[in-house]
């Protein structure tokens, strides 16, 4: 059925920035955007590109095949290609460099793979700069976790002993 077929070709295509969709980058700082992609029957000459903002092109790739690693065709001075698509995972990460405010934003990480029929996908994640990072005072937490997890082992010894003092019981009256 041509139908199937043709729904086979889109889901071959996948491209993923990982767990989160959200990257923190300290004001200043370089910060790496993950991109990975996988495709079910390989790929020729697969084409590309990072969006920052949906519009504007911050670094465009190709690769050749398996066997062979991307090539640049054309980028942002301020990017950097850190991927590698000739070991198990197709990675086609980029590093942004001094990262400024206006850099927040939705990046997005297009592929385009002409051995599936031009398939394409993408995947986006999001970056908001901070001045400084804020560091998480996690005490409270741990101080309910560590009452909960005592009151939990209290109750748990009680039973035990519980169990201790009703089997002696019952032994001293089975022995009158």
């Amino acid at each position: 059925l041509p139908g199937l077929h043709i729904l086979a070709i889109v889901f071959a295509l996948e491209v993923s920035v990982g767990k989160t969709n959200t990257v923190m980058a300290l004001n200043n700082s370089d910060v790496l955007l993950p991109c990975t992609f996988t495709t079910c029957i390989g790929f020729q000459d697969l084409v590309f590109t990072w969006y920052f903002n949906s519009t504007e092109l911050i670094y465009h790739g190709k690769i050749k095949s398996k066997d062979s690693e991307p090539f640049l065709v054309g980028r942002n001075p301020r990017v950097e290609f850190v991927g590698s698509t000739t070991g198990k995972d197709n990675n086609i990460s980029i590093v942004l460099k001094n990262v400024e405010f206006s850099d927040a934003g939705k990046y997005t990480c297009h592929v385009k793979n002409p051995k599936e029929k031009n398939a394409q996908h993408n995947a986006t994640i999001f970056l908001t700069v901070v001045q400084k990072m804020v560091e998480t005072d996690n005490t409270v937490t741990l101080i309910i976790v560590g009452v909960v997890g005592g009151l939990i082992g209290l109750l748990i010894l009680f039973m035990l002993i519980k169990r201790v003092v009703l089997f002696i019981i019952k032994k001293t009256q089975d022995g009158k």
